[in-house]
């Protein structure tokens, strides 16, 4: 058990829209090396919550910290060091190559009057070869598919090398070979000392990887503990508003919707 301060948390965080809490007292606290799946419909407030984790929006009320310092105290560079967010989207407004758009991922660790070092641009391309992105370095970005240009982004928060990796559903647009070579990766993040925070869609890969959940309901609750206790039918059936089955597969058990026709 650990008693010094959490790598990253909050304490009685409220997230609202109007005329609506979507979060109410949200308390976390995360150690070096959790990996933690958010889960819930479509609006449920996972996206929110994670863009007031990162401190990019106001909470209506509570208090995110990284380490035991407050994250609205520190500075802004200081929090691009140790915290990433990859949004749900990217886009691109000017042209640029592939290793130039990763490279902005180094920009936290480089001063003012700095140019890129040759660690950082050797960091850059460990980070697209564990993207499978290694021979598209000097292509530009407008000609990447979908698929592409989500691990493309997924390479940049790479670079960035960050304590903590607030990821909204790093799997978009991904195929199923993709899926599972970015959610090793994060997984390995974590095993490594790092905090990973991922919304994700797919129920069964969050059973996968991470070591525990949240369950936002979009009405105020939330609901957080070990993967393995808090992912049950009765659960995801509440959660998604939809009949929700377990079946037992090899040692793993999966969950399908189950709701009947008509």
């Amino acid at each position: 058990m650990s008693f010094g301060p959490p790598i990253f948390s909050c304490r009685d965080l409220t997230i609202s829209v109007p005329g609506r809490t979507l979060v109410r007292n949200l308390d976390l606290r995360l150690e070096a090396g959790e990996f933690l799946a958010v889960l819930g419909q479509n609006g449920a407030g996972k996206s929110l919550t994670l863009h007031t984790l990162a401190g990019i929006r106001d909470a209506t009320s509570g208090s995110t910290f990284l380490r035991d310092a407050p994250l609205t105290g520190l500075p802004r560079q200081k929090v691009a060091q140790d915290l990433a967010l990859l949004p749900q989207y990217t886009e691109d407004v000017f042209p640029a190559s592939v290793m130039d758009t990763v490279m902005i991922g180094r920009h936290p660790h480089i001063g003012r009057f700095q140019w890129e070092s040759a660690e950082d641009v050797a960091i850059a391309r460990q980070c697209l070869q564990a993207m499978d992105l290694e021979d598209m370095m000097d292509r530009d970005v407008t000609t990447l598919s979908g698929g592409e240009r989500r691990r493309l982004a997924i390479a940049e928060v790479l670079t960035q090398m960050p304590l903590v990796y607030l990821l909204d559903e790093p799997t978009n647009h991904l195929d199923p070979q993709h899926q599972l070579d970015v959610l090793h990766v994060f997984r390995e993040k974590s095993a490594n000392g790092s905090v990973v925070v991922a919304s994700l869609h797919d129920i069964n890969l969050a059973a996968r990887f991470a070591d525990h959940c949240l369950l936002l309901f979009g009405d105020g609750r939330w609901e957080l503990g070990t993967t393995d206790e808090i992912l049950t039918e009765a659960s995801l059936s509440e959660l998604y508003s939809t009949p929700m089955e377990a079946i037992q597969w090899r040692d793993h058990q999966l969950f399908i919707a189950n709701r009947p026709p008509g």
